[in-house]
């Protein structure tokens, strides 16, 4: 099931996705949110009156770097041995069709298009056959970075977690098991040329590493997003360019970049 949140008409709701044309798509209204036991209201309206948000309002972003091997070479670094892990915060956080606000402190902004994981449930210290259990779906995301800020800088805070650096959508897809999730096809196009393609059976650190990793060390809540990791072919993006990142059997994430007002 793909799940979108939107609003419409000053109200905020959840639904189902139907149909596979995207001029066709309509959303089932849910009774409830998706995290508990919800119904399906039998109410159903075109995406197309819709504005689709962030799937889900995560308490924190959980990412982890040079987890392609392509990827971290392309950039001159290490392949690090233990997954290695930043944060984006909730405030950078955008949705499909949103903007990205090229950042007045930075020259070169670069796209990395990610796979990334939505937890269903609070959990903890999870073992590796309950990792499957603790997650929800999964939805497209595109790590957006500030690369000379994050050069400069030797924290990541700014270069990754200025606003609207998280795109996330256009929904998650929950049909997905993680066998399914641990090999498909991750591509990125600006202005429709391709820049990045990859298949997250490339990962050097699976999803399970990842979701054992930082559940050592803190609760996930339902919402919380884990972003792992890039492939190879990051590069930059100008104000004006359009962004594209498709992840096999989710969808397609779209932003523009604009000056920041």
């Amino acid at each position: 099931m793909r799940i979108a949140r939107f609003s419409i008409d000053g109200n905020v709701a959840f639904g189902a996705v139907e149909g596979d044309r995207q001029d066709e798509l309509v959303l089932d209204i849910i009774k409830g949110i998706p995290f508990a036991d919800f119904e399906l209201s039998g109410t159903k309206v075109p995406v197309s009156k819709v504005r689709l948000l962030p799937p889900v309002l995560p308490n924190k972003v959980v990412a982890f770097g040079r987890n392609y091997a392509e990827h971290a070479r392309e950039l001159g670094n290490e392949v690090p041995e233990a997954p290695f892990a930043f944060f984006k915060p909730a405030t950078s956080v955008i949705g499909h069709g949103d903007e990205i606000q090229y950042p007045s402190f930075s020259q070169e902004v670069h796209h990395e298009a990610e796979l990334a994981v939505v937890i269903g449930r609070m959990c903890r210290e999870v073992p590796r056959e309950r990792v499957a259990d603790v997650i929800f779906g999964y939805t497209c995301a595109n790590d957006v970075t500030a690369r000379d800020v994050q050069r400069r800088e030797k924290q990541w805070a700014r270069a990754k977690g200025f606003d609207t650096a998280c795109p996330l959508g256009p929904w998650v897809e929950t049909g997905l098991d993680l066998r399914a999730a641990s090999d498909l096809t991750v591509q990125l196009t600006v202005n429709g040329e391709q820049r990045q393609l990859g298949r997250t059976s490339e990962m050097i650190h699976s999803i399970e590493d990842l979701i054992v990793n930082i559940s050592e060390a803190m609760t996930l809540l339902p919402g919380d997003v884990i972003l792992t990791g890039t492939p190879a072919g990051v590069g930059p993006l100008n104000v004006g360019d359009e962004v594209a990142v498709t992840i096999e059997g989710i969808g397609t994430l779209t932003n523009k970049v604009v000056k920041r007002g």
